[in-house]
């Protein structure tokens, strides 16, 4: 089974990410948090959770959503609690989730820091501390993937958090050798998930060498290469799948 953090739209990279592996017969758990939603620009997409599973269902999985806030501390526990007690031990963990309110260097409070690196960072940190400790899965056969940013100019909280998530992640593949469990970073540069201006999609798809801007599926592709066996050799990475940004 895979817990896929994240899952709260139907345009988001974590909705592609669960399409995605159920096509190759993953059960799946989810989370999603619509708070967040309402706060951003894009807004919540209401019925996402019960469309999702329906879509996850018709792959002919089984699929649990969880709603959990991850500023709090006891989220990710009972995240994990909640999807294994309803579909079985958790053998792939892929982090999607995050805090994403753009402000720099100058205008950045002390609650949006302490808030995004809450989210970004310290969840991802329990969720890993969590979904070892429950580990029972055969040796090499655990998943830890993170999705990460480099955009930190004028989104500086962001992006360092995103930049804690990358080390905190990538510490996993050693310190988690016992179990056997790869753990990866992505970095699926710009997704117009619904986030983009016009003229940046403009902009960012002049910069991109392949002439268009990533996918929900481009991110996920790559994901589900990494859960499968074929993907098992490659451990404590943090990998571009931009289009060559």
């Amino acid at each position: 089974m895979a817990l896929v953090t994240g899952v709260g739209r139907r345009a988001g990279i974590g909705a592609g990410i669960v399409a995605r592996l159920a096509a190759d017969g993953w059960d799946i758990g989810y989370s999603y948090w619509q708070p967040y939603d309402e706060r951003m620009t894009w807004g919540t997409d209401d019925e996402a959770p019960e469309l999702i599973q329906r879509q996850l269902a018709d792959l002919g999985v089984r699929a649990h959503p969880v709603s959990a806030d991850f500023t709090d501390v006891e989220a990710p526990g009972r995240v994990l609690d909640q999807v294994t007690e309803a579909l079985g031990p958790v053998r792939a963990l892929v982090m999607a989730h995050c805090e994403s309110v753009d402000s720099g260097l100058l205008d950045t409070t002390v609650e949006s820091f302490d808030r995004h690196f809450a989210v970004n960072a310290r969840a991802t940190w329990l969720l890993i501390k969590e979904f070892a400790a429950r580990y029972r899965d055969p040796f090499g056969a655990g998943r830890i993937i993170a999705l990460t940013s480099d955009h930190t100019v004028d989104n500086l909280p962001y992006g360092a958090s995103k930049g804690a998530l990358d080390r905190i992640t990538i510490a996993a593949a050693r310190e988690l050798s016992q179990l056997g469990v790869t753990a990866n970073v992505i970095n699926p540069g710009p997704v117009n998930t619904g986030w983009m201006s016009p003229e940046l999609v403009e902009r960012l798809t002049a910069q991109t060498p392949l002439g268009r801007l990533g996918q929900p599926a481009d991110c996920a592709n790559l994901v589900a290469f990494l859960c499968s066996e074929q993907g098992g050799w490659i451990n404590g990475q943090l990998l571009w799948s931009n289009g060559g940004l």
